[in-house]
């Protein structure tokens, strides 16, 4: 699974170099998935402690056609919004949340899109900002 993983991102890389732009399918919803509920992770493996304060997320599948998808309560304050690609790249560090059209708005969403990591491993160090 974790050598999937990597392959997964290595072909992203090879991908980016080239300047071809790989479509995104419905299938990240599985990804955006694992990002939620990879949080108390993302702060484990940074040795901090998880805040209480819950999350909302709300993506825009792919397609832009459909529901959001949604993770979190509907009330809650702290919250990420915006395109489920971005999400995706972010919680994977193949992109720095500078770079995308992430709507993150809150102290705890923001610290967490700041440290999230939905791999195994070590803490990675993220992406410098392209811009």
């Amino acid at each position: 699974m974790v050598r999937l993983g990597h392959e997964r991102r290595l072909v992203a890389d090879i991908a980016d170099a080239l300047g071809v732009t790989r479509e995104p399918t419905e299938r990240l919803r599985h990804v955006a998935h694992i990002g939620v509920g990879a949080r108390a992770f993302s702060y484990a493996v940074h040795g901090k402690t998880p805040p209480e304060v819950p999350v909302r997320v709300e993506l825009t599948p792919p397609s832009g056609t459909g529901p959001a998808w949604t993770w979190g309560p509907e009330g809650a304050t702290d919250r990420v919004a915006g395109p489920a690609l971005d999400f995706c790249l972010l919680v994977t560090q193949r992109r720095h949340r500078d770079d995308l059209a992430l709507v993150i708005e809150g102290p705890a969403a923001t610290e967490w899109m700041a440290i999230a990591q939905a791999f195994a491993g070590a803490a990675g160090t993220g992406r410098t900002p392209m811009n």
